[in-house]
């Protein structure tokens, strides 16, 4: 039986990973830190590795150093669902959210340093700034950084955006929800996490 809280397509979790950058990344010691990460993808839109910088002296690079394997968690649109949204009167509150859970190889490419932080830059400014304006200082600051690519060898999605609500229950729901952001996921998800007409 397919889970029915599954994304829709492989866009859906690269979005959210361009939308939501700051993700958790954990060791095998459990040490943890979170981290603006941008998605590499292969051709069919599929995130393959996750690519970001972190301080030479954060546990996490000796811990990765040791072992390459880890995690990656990503919290997409998440918020609470109220009963007073819907004419159902028996209807019972819920959480919707969407989360994604990486298991990756992690692999420090000093060389790409540089790379790493200009991208994420260029990524959150739009061009509206770059690392030109920190001057001569900028080389200094590379030294206490390294970029990694996290080569992802599995992982498990959850996009809980909807939980057994009928088509015109859950059309309430997303036109009076107060977090659009949350309401315009939900809608994005169609019809997926429903289960009763």
């Amino acid at each position: 039986m397919s889970d029915p809280y599954q994304p829709r397509s492989a866009a859906d979790i690269a979005r959210l990973v361009a939308d939501y950058p700051l993700a958790w990344l954990v060791s095998r010691d459990f040490n943890a830190s979170p981290l603006p990460l941008i998605g590499e993808t292969n051709e069919a839109g599929e995130i393959v590795a996750l690519f970001g910088h972190c301080p030479r002296r954060n546990p996490i690079v000796a811990d990765f150093r040791a072992d390459r394997r880890g995690l990656i968690l990503f919290n997409g649109p998440e918020g609470y669902v109220s009963p007073g949204l819907i004419s159902k009167p028996d209807w019972a509150p819920t959480w919707n959210f969407a989360v994604l859970r990486f298991h990756v190889e992690v692999e420090f490419v000093a060389d790409e340093t540089r790379d790493a932080i200009e991208r994420l830059a260029a990524k959150m400014e739009g061009g509206n700034w770059s690392t030109d304006r920190v001057g001569p200082r900028y080389e200094q600051l590379l030294t206490h950084v390294i970029g990694f690519r996290a080569h992802v060898r599995s992982s498990e999605h959850r996009f809980k955006l909807g939980q057994g609500e009928s088509a015109a229950g859950f059309a309430e729901i997303v036109a009076g929800h107060p977090d659009r952001v949350l309401a315009e996921w939900m809608e994005g998800q169609g019809t997926k996490g429903r289960a009763r007409p």
